[in-house]
């Protein structure tokens, strides 16, 4: 489902809002120079990314950092987790102690950036609210660059006539703006790829996103184990730099591209590319070593691991979020408009705990996933054929067969939600194939290994189904967004039941043949 992540599809209107954030003044130096020396860390470690850039798989090297996953790294004493390993060392990630206010959004942002980009002058940072975010509120800062870029037809006479620098254009929906690190450092003019239309291509050094979290939304997402998942993600090649933490939010890097929509997201060239970086993010990531991760690992693992083995954020997340709902809601009308299906809500937490029973038994493994991988939340960069995931509020181990089932009902959309978009069969088998390549290592891929996975998945859509139902109703009840939280729940809980007796009734062969 739908959380604020929604919202980075990169398209909004530049506003020069004020107002006055609440700031502790007396601490903002200790986190200067802190940010000083991150940022000087960086600087140290470009020239070893930009060296290595041409040695990283086509996924990997979307993030400038990602070059991290390859090699353990022994020549900083401020750098992330080695993957290889998984020996910590010192990762610095400031904390500005300032609480945004969400009627102030830009205003606290300009008092962020002040902190964290001390040597950006405000008066040339352009500032995007990006829209229709349902949890969350983001903005994007766009710093216009101190030394001018030049059109690759632009002649130096042009040079002496413009005054200002140029600024290349924030590239929306079907053309988007794609940053890439130049590999020659003392080369001043760029040219494009096609991509930004002959435009110089955007930079993720001059942009930051700051991202405010939503009204109480700390009670259904635990903020620290973000922060600690966008980090851990991050040592992967898997997430962006994270720049910053404040009190109610988190400043991080521009993700270049455009988010997927429900046309995007079955276009044969973006669609594998999605199913293979799900699984390898569910193939490498590992919180601890001799985390389980089902049936990628070995029989001697996951024996060893099987006491141990981590609760699926599935089962732990919805009983929270069940504790969470009010049995009588504040808002009269929606009060009025719930009480009839969904409360008593031991009914709905009867319903989910039947369910589990028996999604349980189907034996998915338990990997490291997104968990909330609506069409928002894939970023496409078209240049470089890749795909990313963003925002990780819900990343944890959970069931395989959630992760990818939950994307399959995202397919249908947010704002305008037609569950006949969900991907058919055929599809279906295909993509399932591709992920299956990755995630296996094989290519020998059998008929009924797919087949299992398709019944698996299609019925850990039925879980998705409810868990963001469950969710909309506490939105309803908390947050301040304007999105009708109560028609979502509907939605989502409307189709569970239409779709509940035909998925619990798909059998694999092989199933078949246990009985």
């Amino acid at each position: 489902m739908g959380t604020e992540t929604k919202s980075n599809s990169y398209t909004g209107q530049i506003s020069t809002s004020g107002g006055n954030p609440k700031v502790m003044k007396d601490s903002l130096s200790l986190v200067r120079q802190t940010v000083n020396q991150q940022s000087q860390s960086n600087q140290n470690q470009y020239q070893n990314d930009t060296d290595n850039d041409n040695h990283l798989n086509s996924n990997s090297k979307s993030y400038s950092n990602a070059t991290k996953t390859n090699q353990p790294e022994t020549n900083h004493t401020e750098k992330n987790i080695s993957p290889s390993t998984n020996e910590s060392k010192k990762i610095i990630v400031p904390f500005v102690p300032i609480f945004v206010e969400e009627a102030d959004v830009i205003q606290g942002a300009k008092e962020l950036l002040k902190v964290i980009r001390p040597n950006w002058d405000l008066a040339h940072v352009e500032f995007k609210s990006f829209t229709d975010g349902i949890t969350n509120k983001l903005v994007g800062c766009f710093h216009k660059p101190t030394t001018k870029l030049k059109r690759s037809d632009q002649k130096d006479d042009d040079d002496k006539e413009q005054q200002e620098p140029y600024v290349p254009p924030i590239k929306v929906e079907d053309q988007p703006a794609v940053q890439e690190e130049d590999e020659h450092e003392d080369e001043e003019e760029f040219t494009a790829n096609g991509e930004t239309d002959g435009l110089p291509l955007q930079y993720s050094d001059n942009v930051v996103l700051v991202r405010v979290y939503g009204n109480k939304t700390d009670l259904l997402i635990d903020r620290k184990a973000e922060t600690q998942n966008f980090l851990l993600l991050h040592t992967y090649g898997l997430a962006p730099s994270l720049y910053a933490t404040f009190k109610n939010g988190l400043v991080y890097e521009y993700v270049p591209g455009t988010t997927l929509n429900t046309e995007s997201v079955l276009c044969p060239e973006i669609w594998p590319l999605v199913a293979r970086r799900m699984a390898e993010m569910h193939r490498k990531v590992r919180k601890n070593v001799g985390d389980i991760v089902g049936g990628a690992a070995s029989a001697e693992v996951n024996a060893a691991a099987d006491a141990a083995k981590p609760l699926p954020m599935i089962w732990t997340k919805t009983q929270s979020f069940l504790d969470l709902v009010p049995e009588r809601f504040t808002d009269a009308e929606k009060h009025k408009r719930v009480k009839g299906t969904f409360l008593p809500i031991c009914r709905l937490r009867e319903e989910f705990n039947s369910l589990y029973k028996y999604l349980v038994a189907l034996d998915s493994p338990i990997v490291f996933s997104h968990n909330d991988l609506l069409l928002g939340n894939v970023v496409y960069t078209k240049c470089m054929k890749t795909v990313n995931f963003i925002d990780y509020e819900y990343a944890d181990y959970n069931f395989q067969a959630f992760d990818i089932g939950n994307h399959f009902a995202e397919m249908c959309g947010v704002d305008e939600v037609d569950y006949t978009r969900y991907p058919k069969r055929e599809f279906q088998l295909q993509w399932l194939r591709v992920y299956l390549e990755e995630y296996l290592q094989r290519t020998n891929i059998q008929s009924e290994e797919v087949d299992l996975l398709y019944v698996q998945v299609n019925q850990f859509a039925l879980a998705s189904h409810i868990f963001w139902t469950v969710w909309s109703l506490l939105q309803a009840e908390h947050s301040t967004i304007d999105f009708d939280y109560v028609g979502y729940a509907f939605l989502r809980y409307n189709e569970y039941l239409a779709r509940k007796e035909e998925f619990l009734s798909l059998t694999a062969a092989s199933q078949k043949n246990n009985k």
